[in-house]
């Protein structure tokens, strides 16, 4: 039996009892779910019928212009977030008061708002006749203060030593934020900022809203507008729909997954150059061979 500061080991009898616990509390999840079966089933939501009508070339089409919508609104707002980010981030880092107040402002104001309000005054208020652009917008406006705030956390996770160390190589504000500082805080918290972006697809789906044709919205018209049996598909287009959104969110946590061991695999810093033979004939003994970190042919030089 092993123990710590923050953990101690259960004896035999908390061992029977956590058992018994998670037992219990899994047969009356069972429970709850085949319950939930039983009556979508006696309602005749999980008829043949209701799942047959994605067969349709019409409905399928509709659901394929859907993602495609999604999935345009989601690029733009990815990258408005990701510009607006960087600029609020640098802004509010800025040594100039008025800019920094005002970066702040507009971040704790729009980070205040609900994002469904933000997209409706935008559709409403300038967008009007361009329904994706304004959700694109509203999108953009809310996740590039989040991401602001999550690029500033990475730039002050830089040790500060970097910063003076560039200071002193005579590298200007600027040269140091884009060269030393942002890429650091861009790898440091990518897996945050990958992470907001699936937020940020998720949450086209608040489109529906002004009537952007998303897959929320076009779930919506299917389930309405198709009676099958006397009874409207919802169950099903809602699993279907939901389905599609799990997967496309999957794929975008795999890409970061993938991004994240991808950074940790690379080579950083310069390998020690190793000393060879004194290589014979005219040149001098002096010579020594370097190998760069990439196990190439490094430089020769000499010593005087």
């Amino acid at each position: 039996m092993s123990a710590s500061v923050l953990y101690d080991a259960p004896g035999p009898k908390a061992v029977v009892r956590n058992r018994i616990y998670a037992v219990a509390g899994s047969l009356a999840l069972l429970a709850l779910i085949a319950l939930a079966i039983v009556r979508l089933a006696d309602k005749g939501h999980l008829d043949y019928a209701m799942w047959d009508i994605f067969n349709y070339s019409g409905i399928r089409q509709n659901i394929a212009d859907a993602v495609l919508a999604t999935l345009k609104a989601f690029g733009l707002a990815a990258v408005g977030s990701l510009v607006l980010g960087v600029l609020l981030a640098v802004a509010r880092l800025s040594d100039h008061k008025p800019v920094r107040w005002a970066a702040t402002t507009f971040i704790e104001l729009f980070r205040s708002i609900p994002l469904l309000i933000t997209i409706y005054a935008v559709w409403v208020g300038f967008l009007t006749d361009y329904s994706m652009w304004a959700l694109a917008l509203g999108l953009s406006i809310y996740n590039g203060c989040v991401q602001a705030e999550v690029l500033r956390a990475g730039v002050n996770s830089v040790p500060r030593g970097q910063r003076e160390a560039a200071y002193a190589l005579g590298m200007s504000k600027t040269q140091v934020m884009v060269s030393v500082l942002m890429p650091q805080a861009v790898r440091a918290m990518l897996p945050t900022i990958i992470s907001q972006l699936v937020v940020t697809l998720k949450d086209t789906s608040l489109g529906f809203i002004i009537l952007y044709p998303e897959l929320l919205q076009t779930a919506r018209l299917i389930a309405s507008n198709t009676q099958v049996n006397g009874e409207y598909p919802y169950v099903s287009t809602i699993v279907v729909i939901g389905s599609i959104y799990v997967a496309m969110c999957l794929v975008l946590s795999a890409l970061a997954t993938w991004i994240e061991k991808r950074g940790r695999r690379a080579k950083t810093g310069i390998a020690m150059g190793t000393a060879v033979a004194p290589i014979t004939g005219d040149a001098p003994a002096s010579v020594v061979a370097v190998t760069g970190s990439d196990g190439g042919d490094g430089v020769s030089g000499t010593t005087n």
